[in-house]
């Protein structure tokens, strides 16, 4: 018998699933370690950290809109892990509405982002619920630059670049194939989404903190154009990522292109499948635990205007890490209090970023920001 516990984590067997449940444990937080294999789940979560102190229960459910509706119902925060989004978010979603759970996620897929912006929205902020796809490092930490940035007033431009060292776990190279290989990526001008060119390759970047340039991709468009074009502060923003191997960087376009090639033409159902395929030759295990001596990310945003210029640069460590806070941190503020917005919102405009940042800090995930104001 399922005992009522305030936050559900779907997709607990998964790296960055398991790690929220850590962060849940910290925060005191009881917690349903939710999806569809038992056994996997309770494996996954045997391996946190001190997990035998913290209230929780394992579950195995069904991928369907009744039965997640019903796994729901006794909660108020639904942590969702689950992706490709695009294919595996909207049950999750509209369950959260029938049961009246407020719903965040780990995307990094842009198109899922603007489904959720203009299908859920609505609907969510009807019940006074949040829907937050995005809380995540790639993400979140650049978005509290650029918001730290945007307290200039006048500055109406955002140059987003998200840097990483380390491999992504198999959820994230699945997501990654998948976002090249059946979405478009958009960045804002003028507050109107245009298409990168699909052919646009790799782009030379400048990273802050080093003396050698790095590479980096439009990585499926990131988040950030969708949040920000609700802003009346911001008409444009253009956010490119990459990892600091530029080796391994010069051999994503190939496999995307190869992969691209092999699904023209098929079904979806097909192209699902060769994409589940190709992710698993690419990354078949899950990477270890995160050094923070060795896995340290970078989020760095240029903000400008007629007659003014912002940097902020935010250096930290461990991105999956500052994931499972992000998203541990949210749900425990759900559960004391309103967020700042309903409806679709993210992390930032849900609990302010200058909130997110200390959390960050306060668990030893970042740097106090390098920002720098000209005007």
């Amino acid at each position: 018998m399922t005992i009522a516990k305030p936050v559900v984590v779907y997709g607990a067997s998964g790296y960055t699933g398991r790690l929220i449940c850590e962060y849940l444990r910290e925060y005191s937080v009881p917690f349903i370690a939710a999806g569809r294999d038992k056994r996997r789940i309770q494996e996954a979560i045997d391996k946190v950290p001190g997990i035998e102190t913290a209230e929780y229960e394992v579950v195995e459910v069904s991928h369907e809109v009744e039965s997640l509706t019903e796994l729901f119902s006794s909660a108020e925060v639904v942590c969702n892990t689950v992706g490709p989004f695009s294919k595996y978010g909207h049950e999750v979603v509209e369950a959260c509405i029938r049961a009246g759970t407020h719903y965040l996620d780990t995307t990094g897929e842009q198109d899922w982002l603007i489904e959720c912006d203009e299908t859920y929205g609505e609907r969510m902020g009807e019940h006074g619920l949040l829907l937050a796809p995005g809380v995540a490092q790639m993400y979140t930490t650049g978005e509290i630059a650029a918001n730290i940035c945007l307290e200039t007033p006048g500055l109406d431009t955002l140059d987003i670049l998200v840097f990483w060292k380390g491999f992504p776990t198999v959820a994230s190279t699945r997501t990654i194939l998948v976002n090249a290989a059946l979405s478009k990526a958009h960045y804002l001008e003028q507050n109107r989404y245009l298409e990168w060119p699909a052919d646009a390759g790799l782009y030379d970047v400048t990273v802050p903190g080093q003396h050698e340039a790095g590479l980096a991709l439009p990585w499926g468009g990131t988040s950030h154009p969708v949040w920000f074009k609700r802003d009346p502060r911001v008409a444009n923003v253009k956010a490119l990522g990459g990892v600091f191997d530029r080796q391994l960087m010069q051999g994503v376009p190939l496999i995307v292109k190869a992969v691209v090639e092999q699904i023209q033409g098929l079904p979806d159902s097909e192209k699902y499948k060769i994409l589940d395929e190709q992710a698993a030759a690419v990354r078949s295990e899950m990477p270890p635990r995160e050094n923070p001596r060795i896995n340290t990310s970078m989020d760095s945003v240029h903000a400008s205007g007629p007659l003014g210029r912002a940097h902020c640069v935010i250096h930290g460590n461990s991105n999956y890490k500052q994931t499972g806070l992000l998203q541990a941190f949210s749900a425990y503020s759900l559960l004391q209090q309103a967020p700042k917005r309903v409806g679709f919102a993210s992390a930032c405009q849900a609990f302010g970023h200058r909130e997110l940042l200390g959390v960050l800090r306060s668990f030893g995930l970042v740097l106090e920001p390098i920002h720098s104001v000209y005007s």
